[in-house]
């Protein structure tokens, strides 16, 4: 389905973390001392942003950090600016919240306690590494707290109405449906034989599941047995998986009705488990998760009204450049979506919070990602914006930020769709490698070196007789190496070929199936201990015929809201102009001169305008 990143609020909340990176220097200028902030840059709403809050921000930023040059750095320049303008418009429209001494208190405990700064000459030394004096940085805490609460009330009034829950509901009926569950008592022993005897007399015609298990169970014994009973009585009620250890449960939703199950070992112990009643996944009623529901759908409300919040913010701030200000930028209109605008700082956002992005920056890549991300990014923003506007017109109460709207809306046009049995056993022979267990086995390997062949043969020897597997590497000259229970594929070639690709087992000892001493690709020898090993198994489609149809479902819906999209794309009116405004920002070069003539020096962002629009 439809989807974007959340941009706005993922950078606020990236800016304003109340988690310091050691060594980093915060983003935002220590109250006082005025006289060494250096000149003023911009105003925001008549609040001053100095040449040292720019640098501080840039020492900070990910991609300014790593001096780019060019378009790129006038790109990252547009992406900051914005960042800058909206924190301290922020910074204004919290600063009358109130904040406790005891509140403040409790965020300055956190940093000590996360960099170890309890005694006061460490606390000292890393308020020099950030550059900063105790009462600033306790500013600048309290900043932040009152942002968070500010942040916090928004979401927090954001209720969603009875219609919007149950649109939700609706359109998420899939995440509220019970999981299969069983109506089951069981019996738990502490050995095999008494678990081998009880299962006899279980599986004897007539016999009384619940009887027996009140007179030996280790556990429910007063209750028959009985799982999910109620308190003081013993009829069991319905219980999911999680009530059994992981290997109980594949076996115990594998019966029906008044099947029961052979001893199952887990943790020690035997289970023995009667189903009364199987109770396969199924629908619920608004009513029984409504709860559920509106915890959901508060959620996404509130993120609606975050991004509706931070989107006002910053059309009412009030932004003026410093006459010949050393940092200026154009935040120009990339695309429109009827009368909607998609300008550049918005394109700019979700591309540098692609992780992708940095990684390409340390390549010197950094115009490969523009290439690249620019272009998709903007699709992906007008997409979101053409859905949005055609979901006004669809008549239902979707609510959220503009993506969880499109999302919303395109679950609303695919909602009829539905299928069958036989096209969900299609699926399942089309693709029986995604409903296979894969073959596992727990691995330890003793690895010997190049010389030591002769060891690793008497290690394995060893082994086959038995003892305590570190004592035996350690007396042999060899180091145990733990794989643990590994699935073909993720292990080195030798031991994964050794374990997964060579017919039959190896002898067996003690320690579990001992392998011939292999030689590896650098020299070296391994010898390989594997235990708990698993053929692969291929799920019978009765069980998994639901998650078959569930992802049938989901493709099919996907496509057709990729169709939807499209229709509702190309009648719409969009205007894309990101290739005419990458090209004015990019710098032209310069005919190359002879010396240092006067007139030649490149401008450090040429792209600039003398006289930059203030509010945008």
């Amino acid at each position: 389905m439809f989807g974007i990143n959340r941009r706005v609020v993922a950078i606020i909340f990236g800016v304003l973390a109340l988690a310091f990176v050691a060594g980093s220097v915060l983003l935002f200028t220590p109250q006082g001392q005025r006289s060494t902030q250096g000149k003023t840059v911009l105003t925001v709403n008549g609040r001053p942003v100095s040449e040292l809050d720019v640098a501080r921000a840039q020492q900070r930023d990910a991609v300014l950090s790593t001096n780019p040059q060019g378009l790129l750095k006038n790109l990252a320049e547009v992406n900051l600016g914005e960042q800058l303008i909206l924190v301290n418009a922020l910074l204004q429209d919290s600063a009358r919240i109130g904040v406790s001494g005891g509140e403040l208190k409790k965020e300055l405990d956190t940093i000590k306690e996360r960099f170890g700064l309890q005694k006061k000459e460490d606390y000292d030394r890393f308020l020099t590494q950030v550059g900063y004096t105790d009462s600033q940085l306790r500013s600048e805490l309290r900043d932040q707290i009152r942002i968070n609460k500010r942040i916090e009330d928004i979401q927090k009034k954001a209720e969603p109405t009875e219609a919007e829950m149950q649109l939700y509901f609706e359109l998420y009926r899939s995440q509220y449906k019970n999981e299969e569950r069983v109506q089951a008592r069981q019996i738990v022993l502490d050995d095999k034989a008494t678990a081998d005897k009880i299962y006899a007399q279980v599986s004897a015609p007539g016999a009384d599941f619940a009887a027996i298990a009140k007179a030996n169970s280790k556990l429910n014994a007063e209750q028959g047995g009985a799982l999910g009973a109620e308190a003081g009585k013993s009829e069991p009620g319905p219980v999911t998986r999680v009530v059994f250890p992981n290997a109980v449960a594949e076996a115990v939703f594998k019966l029906r009705d008044g099947q029961i199950s052979k001893p199952i070992e887990a943790g020690g112990r035997f289970y023995i488990v009667k189903v009364e009643k199987y109770l396969p996944a199924g629908d619920v009623k608004f009513e029984e998760v409504k709860d559920r529901v509106k915890e959901d759908a508060k959620r996404i409300k509130g993120q609606g009204a975050l991004e509706t919040y931070f989107t006002e913010l910053r059309a009412k701030a009030n932004v003026k450049f410093a006459e010949g200000a050393s940092f200026k930028y154009e935040n120009p209109v990339v695309a429109k979506v009827g009368e909607t605008e998609i300008r550049l700082a918005e394109v700019t956002q979700s591309v540098f919070a692609n992780q992708q992005v940095p990684q390409l920056l340390q390549q010197g890549l950094g115009e490969l990602a523009i290439q690249f991300f620019m272009p998709q990014t903007l699709e992906q923003l007008i997409n979101r914006e053409v859905v949005y506007q055609a979901a006004k017109g669809l008549g239902q109460p979707f609510f959220g930020s503009k993506a969880d709207i499109g999302n919303q809306a395109q679950l609303w046009q695919t909602r009829n769709i539905t299928v069958s049995d036989t096209d969900a056993r299609k699926h399942y022979d089309s693709n029986l490698k995604d409903f296979t267990i894969p073959a596992s086995a727990r691995v330890q390997a003793v690895n010997f070196k190049k010389e030591d062949k002769a060891k690793a043969d008497a290690f394995r020897a060893a082994a086959l007789r038995g003892g305590k597997l570190e004592d035996l590497a350690k007396a042999n000259g060899g180091t145990v190496q733990d794989f643990g229970v590994v699935n073909p594929g993720t292990m080195p070639p030798v031991p994964n070929r050794l374990v997964f690709m060579t017919r039959g087992s190896f002898p067996k000892g003690p320690l579990g199936e001992v392998s011939e001493v292999v030689k590896l690709e650098d020299g070296s020898f391994q010898v390989l201990i594997v235990n708990d090993r698993k053929a692969e198994v291929l799920r019978p489609f009765e069980e998994v015929k639901e998650e078959a149809r569930q992802r049938v479902l989901a493709r099919l819906r996907g496509e057709a809201a990729q169709q939807w999209t499209q229709e509702v794309r190309k009648a719409a009116k969009v205007e894309n102009n990101l290739q005419k405004v990458l090209a004015s920002l990019t710098p032209k070069e310069e005919p190359k001169t002879n010396g240092n003539q006067p007139g030649t020096n490149t401008p450090s962002n040429p792209s600039t305008p003398a006289n930059p629009p203030a509010n945008r």
